[in-house]
């Protein structure tokens, strides 16, 4: 190793101590996302979600999408309370579902679809009760590809039914994220 090489090195390790402090200074900066209390005087995130109403998300009756509307509703009243109880509703949140399946890959031999996939929109709105502004709409979606494996009858429902669950779970966690945003930044 040579002069330059081992001044070099020096002067990497002269930088470690200042990212260090910068890093433990800029630490107290942060709240997380559910803590349970607040630099800001506002409630934590956690008792401003529990305080949510999610109302019933309409579906036709006897689809997949009745199913699934009752479980996005199931997973935000649980991500909302974490299985609590749920505090006196300030805002009331309106959720609308729609989904479709897509065949994505086809065999040729047989002529019958090998790989499909399932998309589910929502479109949701927040509103404070008191004063009946809507203070958050947004739209998420999700694609869920699925294996039809070798068009076995019941397998073919049991990916399809799976593919629903998890993309009805990616959209209420992506629904919860962006209140909690709400909570956190008030915008």
């Amino acid at each position: 190793m040579g002069w330059g090489e081992g001044r070099a090195s020096v002067n990497r390790v002269r930088h470690v101590p200042i990212v260090l402090l910068s890093a433990a200074l800029l630490g107290g900066c942060f709240q997380p996302l559910y803590g349970t209390s607040t630099e800001t005087g506002r409630p934590a995130v956690r008792d401003a979600l529990s305080a949510i109403d999610v109302q019933q998300i309409d579906a036709a009756a006897n689809s997949s999408e009745a199913r699934l509307a009752v479980q996005i509703r199931n997973d935000l009243l649980f991500n909302f309370t974490g299985g609590g109880y749920s505090a006196p509703p300030t805002h009331k949140l309106k959720v609308q579902i729609s989904g479709n399946r897509a065949v994505v890959v086809i065999d040729r031999a047989t002529a019958l679809p090998n790989i499909e996939t399932y998309t589910l929109k929502t479109t949701y709105s927040l509103t404070e009760i008191a004063t009946g502004k809507v203070v958050v709409t947004g739209n998420a979606s999700t694609a869920v590809s699925y294996d039809t494996l070798g068009q076995q009858r019941f397998a073919r429902l049991g990916g399809m039914h799976d593919a629903e669950r998890r993309a009805a779970k990616v959209l209420s966690d992506n629904v919860t994220t962006r209140l909690a945003s709400y909570f956190i930044s008030g915008s």
